[in-house]
């Protein structure tokens, strides 16, 4: 069971528009923003917790930014080689 929906009109300018609607496919138009905008409150929900954290621990530094990404891509690596170390 979907969630219920409603109408809303908004405005937006006429080439992101046309460009919504050209990449929107079956599901419309509106699934597409509705998807955008989604998205677009998960990225606003991470930037407060990162703002929460940050004021609790201090920024993250990009060297431990860069840190977490070798470990994101060296999982990524052996979960590819079937979990053996690479």
């Amino acid at each position: 069971m979907s969630e219920p929906t409603g109408k809303y009109s908004i405005t937006m300018p006429r080439d992101i528009a046309e460009a919504a609607r050209s990449r929107s496919g079956p599901s419309g138009l509106s699934a597409y923003v509705a998807a955008a905008v989604a998205r677009q409150i998960e990225r606003d929900n991470l930037n407060e917790l990162i703002q929460v954290a940050e004021a609790e621990h201090g920024p993250i530094t990009d060297e431990e930014v860069q840190a977490l990404r070798d470990q994101l891509h060296q999982a990524r690596r052996e979960q590819a080689n079937g979990g053996a170390a690479a």
